[in-house]
Order: structure tokens, then sequence, then C-alpha cells
């Protein structure tokens, strides 16, 4: 009825993916996500909160298929993007510069701005 790239469709396939994800089918939730990705990039741009939320979720995917650098590689997308897009102190961007320093800490790196 939305259509396929109506942004409330979007959102519809970016839950489904991430169930998929919970039920461990990783492959299929790749392809939704990356579907929900492209599509949100065409309509609302690559610098919109919702695009940014699927390269999110890809990379959380990534990081559970350990695909560490593909994983952050794309949190650290996601955190310039949300950065310039909601602020630096968004609870949205400050979610996402976590999992991105979880990742780096797990890889043994030192995320940016610390020392510890």
């Amino acid at each position: 009825m939305l259509g396929m790239e109506h942004p409330d469709t979007l959102t519809s396939v970016s839950n489904l993916a991430g169930v998929l994800q919970y039920r461990g089918k990783y492959e299929e939730a790749e392809e939704m996500t990356r579907r929900a990705l492209a599509a949100y990039e065409n309509v609302l741009g690559e610098d919109h909160p919702d695009m940014l939320t699927s390269v999110h979720n890809l990379a959380y995917l990534f990081d559970a298929r350990e695909n560490f650098q593909q994983a952050l590689d794309l949190y650290q997308h996601a955190v310039t993007g949300y950065d310039r897009a909601l602020g630096a102190n968004h609870r949205t961007t400050a979610a996402c510069r976590e999992h991105l320093s979880s990742r780096l800490r797990k890889m043994g790196r030192h995320p940016v701005g610390t020392t510890s």
C-alpha cells in the first residue's frame, strides 16, 4: 500500500532483518539490511539518521558474524554520519560510538580520545 521505498516500509524491512539476525539467519538478515540501507540512501540521502541506523545495523550484524574489520568500518561510518546529522552528544551518536569503541577494544586497539 505504501510502496517498497516508503520509510515506514523500510522500517518494517529493518525490523524483519533484526528478527532474522536474532534467530541466527545471518545471510537473510544481511540481505534485508542491505535492502533497507540502499533504499533509505536512495530515498532519504546518505546523512539521514534512518539510513545511518541501517549502516549501524549492518555493522552490528558483521560484528555478530565476526567480520570485525567490516563491522569497524561501518561503525566508523555511522558515527561520522550521526555526528553530522544529530550532533556528537546525541544519545544515538553516543550509543553507536560505544559500539565502535567496544569493537576497537576487542581488537586490542584504543578508541580515539582514550588512553585506557
